[in-house]
């Protein structure tokens, strides 16, 4: 079997392996592929991974060997499912690798918002700490959590994992999702509608996948809804937000702060305008890359293949 990986730098810059993907066939690993190539290096291969790049229909047409599509990634967006269908190919992503990792960075970003230790960081080693007349300072207001509300809109493995971090803080929780669990309620954890969820938070994050009707959620209606000096975390989608509302909201403090590790657009234009809004983190889609988290990535993936190859497909999510 031939194996072509289109995509491969951003699950494997160094510092894993493919060894276990070639005992499996003969494999091709390709850092990036541009659009114009991905044809041309498909091939007559008959297995696809792919985690950004975009197989279309008119490649599935182009490359009629293609038996087997791998996701790098959780999303499958990037394939056209509807194509790969119809032409008995499974397509089998990657559906639980990063639980704790984005948990982890949407803390993270959740308490750089609240005190901002980079840019203390950043403005004592610059020399202005041995400057001041007094032992201490800060740049910004500083928070504490324990008391506050957290509004997690998506409440699936991540955001349940992000509220149980929130609720070891001393934060209560308000969950809004398409399926909910009433089991899971607590005294400082219950289901409410996305109305009351953005009355009552001091923080909202989002973990909810993208769908047609819920892209551009977070818009000047939704703003309006919310607490003043609200917080806004995004470690799912970016464009859930509407970034010229959040911007416009950020730099009248409308929205006391966010922190994005997702854009509409990524890499982004230069002239996001959340790039230069007030109290706002950008950070480049790093929350699911620990190794630990691409390790499970590669496991899986092999585990994917070689499960096709025995005739039992798993993780597929065009059956």
């Amino acid at each position: 079997m031939k194996i072509v990986v289109l995509d491969g730098h951003t699950l494997n810059p160094g510092d894993l392996g493919w060894s276990e993907l070639e005992q499996l066939g003969e494999l091709t690993v390709h850092d990036l592929t541009p659009p114009e190539l991905v044809a041309e290096r498909i091939g007559d291969a008959q297995a696809v991974f792919t985690n950004k790049t975009v197989l279309t229909r008119e490649h599935f047409a182009q490359c009629q060997n293609i038996r087997f599509v791998g996701l790098l990634a959780t999303g499958y967006n990037v394939v056209d499912i509807a194509a790969a269908r119809e032409k008995g190919i499974p397509v089998c992503n990657i559906p639980t690798y990063g639980t704790m990792a984005v948990a982890q960075f949407a803390t993270a970003l959740l308490l750089e918002l609240c005190h901002h230790v980079g840019r203390h960081s950043d403005d004592a080693r610059s020399g202005n700490w041995a400057k001041h007349n007094e032992f201490c300072y800060w740049l910004n207001p500083l928070l504490e959590l324990d008391g506050k509300t957290l509004g997690v809109i998506g409440f699936g493995r991540i955001g349940q994992a992000f509220a149980r971090i929130a609720q070891a803080l001393g934060m209560s929780i308000l969950a809004h999702d398409q399926y909910p669990n009433h089991a899971l309620e607590s005294a400082t954890l219950r289901y409410v509608t996305l109305a009351e969820l953005y009355a009552r938070s001091d923080v909202i994050s989002l973990h909810c996948p993208l769908f047609d009707d819920n892209r551009g959620m977070i818009n000047q209606a939704a703003i309006a809804r919310m607490k003043p000096g609200a917080l806004l975390i995004n470690t799912s989608r970016g464009p859930l937000v509407v970034e010229q509302d959040l911007a416009d909201a950020l730099n009248s403090g409308r929205i006391a702060g966010a922190a994005l590790d997702v854009l509409s657009s990524e890499p982004p234009q230069a002239d996001n305008p959340l790039l230069a809004a007030a109290n706002c983190i950008v950070t480049p889609h790093i929350a699911w890359a620990t190794k630990e988290a691409r390790m499970r990535i590669m496991a899986t993936a092999v585990e994917n293949l070689a499960k096709f190859i025995g005739g039992a497909a798993q993780n597929v999510v065009n059956p």
